[in-house]
């Protein structure tokens, strides 16, 4: 008996098709891999599972019964979960608060049964969870525990995970898969999401790749090599691996000495006495899980939070106090964590969103807005970067979350930066849209730019980056060449088992 059965899904949307005539099949106790690139209607597809988004067209059969999913809730009755890729808690509540709130009226109206249940559940499936904790507390790995668990209390058939790998150290990347590989064990299906192929080959029975909306093939990961499966995914003309040399810097840039910060913000990361540099020509990155002061950190760099002026420099010159366009006159660059509302504004035409940084250069002296030259550089944003939009004048909220961080990181390196900070800047996107990324850094890096990377891809930043350190609760590890630091070490810093005194220490050493 299937556990699950599409046949003929389609969805449409004005100007395009996100699901194009799909028909997939889901065993029970399977661990079934959905890949492909951005747009290519992933998320749409599993939005219909989970009764977010109604089909146009097609069925849907569950354990052999066809069936309408009228919305979540009738999904999590159905036995589907889902755990997306931004988690949907409560910072202010605890645990069994949280997990209480995602379940049916009346289920576990005893406190102290649903404590006990909850206890019973994470330790049998080795994600312990204290229930009175509060959420604000945990670290990320451990809010994505209350996350399933919270599936796994509603007679989980089916589990549906997006992207659930790209905020966990590789320790609670091996935790999680011990997890799942049980769940499947007991005849829990898993659908699973992710641009990691090597994660799928190691985890996934079965692959079902999407091109174009479209149902493109199926392959088992074991049986396949990862450029195979990246080459399902993105055709033959796109270059897939790419090897950077590893280069040191020149004189700096960017000078952070002592740097303390308490946010207004109850639940941020204080900034426990940060000292680094980042030199011209160089790329640095800074790992770390999310809520560990990176946020805080780009922050006082871009000039949204305010520092002692000297605590942060910019050619030497004092800049702490200075505001983000002062910042900006000065050859900063920012791409912040969070596209939409932060990186672009939802509602404004991907032109208007291109003059958001770009004032410096396409507002005269009169102050009048040079529009033939923003629209053609907003023009050149999408050609350069390959950003699938219908054209310039399209609003931000229809672009992908992909394609509008190509978007955002264009916008910035086409203004030549002298200093740009990047948060997480191939978050989310397909293996393509990264290897464009990824170019773009090294020649702005080769220009004679610095460049900040804050990311949680370890692959990433030894992939990139000439100089790797890490953050925990808002303290800064030694940060080294990348040649002397281990997977294994950089795992360790983000987890904060680094000493006091190195911490503390201003410009890194090269050795």
């Amino acid at each position: 008996m299937n556990r699950l059965e599409l046949s003929g899904i389609t969805k449409r949307y004005p100007g395009c098709i996100a699901n194009q005539d799909i028909s997939l099949t889901v065993q029970p106790g399977e661990i079934h891999a959905l890949l492909g690139e951005n747009g290519a209607g992933k998320s749409t597809l599993m939005k219909i599972i989970y009764g977010v988004v109604k089909p146009d067209a097609g069925e849907i059969t569950w354990q052999n019964k066809q069936v309408v999913i009228e919305g979540p809730a009738d999904a999590r009755r159905l036995g589907i979960g889902m755990v997306f890729q931004h988690f949907s808690l409560f910072e202010t509540l605890t645990v069994a608060e949280n997990i209480a709130l995602g379940l049916p009226a009346g289920q576990f109206r005893n406190r102290a049964e649903l404590k006990q249940k909850i206890s019973e559940v994470s330790d049998h499936y080795g994600m312990k969870l204290d229930p009175d904790r509060f959420v604000h507390t945990l670290s990320v790995g451990e809010q994505q525990r209350v996350e399933i668990v919270r599936c796994l209390l509603q007679n989980l058939q089916l589990l549906i995970l997006d992207e659930p790998t790209s905020v966990l150290t590789p320790q609670e990347v091996g935790r999680l898969f011990k997890t799942l590989r049980q769940l499947a064990a007991e005849g829990c299906s898993i659908l699973f999401i992710t641009h990691k192929l090597e994660e799928v080959r190691q985890l996934c029975d079965i692959a079902s790749i999407l091109r174009h909306g479209e149902l493109s093939g199926q392959c088992k990961p074991a049986d396949t090599t990862t450029e195979e499966l990246a080459r399902l995914m993105v055709g033959d003309d796109t270059p897939l691996f790419r090897q950077f040399d590893k280069v040191q810097g020149g004189s700096p840039i960017l000078e952070i000495t002592g740097l303390v910060h308490q946010p207004d913000d109850p639940f941020a990361s204080p900034i426990r006495d940060i000292g680094f540099t980042v030199n011209a020509g160089e790329i640095v990155g800074i790992a770390g899980v999310a809520g560990n002061g990176q946020e805080e950190l780009l922050s006082l760099i871009s000039g949204e939070a305010r520092s002692a002026a000297g605590q942060v420099k910019l050619h030497g010159r004092p800049v702490g106090r200075l505001y983000p366009d002062q910042r900006r006159k000065l050859g900063v660059g920012v791409v912040p964590e969070e596209r939409l509302g932060r990186g672009a504004v939802p509602s404004h035409s991907l032109v208007q969103n291109t003059l958001l940084t770009g004032f410096g250069q396409m507002v005269n002296r009169w102050g009048w807005i040079q529009r033939l030259p923003l629209r053609k550089l907003t023009q050149e944003i999408l050609d350069k970067f390959n950003v699938k939009a219908e054209n310039i004048d399209a609003q931000a909220k229809s672009l992908s979350g992909g394609n509008l961080q190509k978007f955002i990181i264009g916008r910035e390196v086409l203004q030549q930066p002298k200093l740009l900070v990047c948060s997480h800047p191939t978050w989310g996107v397909d293996i393509g849209a990264a290897i464009v990324i990824h170019d773009a850094l090294i020649n702005l890096r080769d220009q004679g730019a610095g460049v900040l990377i804050l990311s949680e891809d370890i692959e990433e930043l030894f992939k990139i980056c000439d100089r790797l350190g890490a953050i925990c609760e808002g303290k800064l590890s030694p940060v080294l060449p990348a040649s002397q630091v281990s997977i294994q070490r950089l795992g360790q810093w983000m987890a904060g088992e680094f000493t006091e005194s190195a911490s503390n220490q201003g410009a890194p050493a090269y050795a």
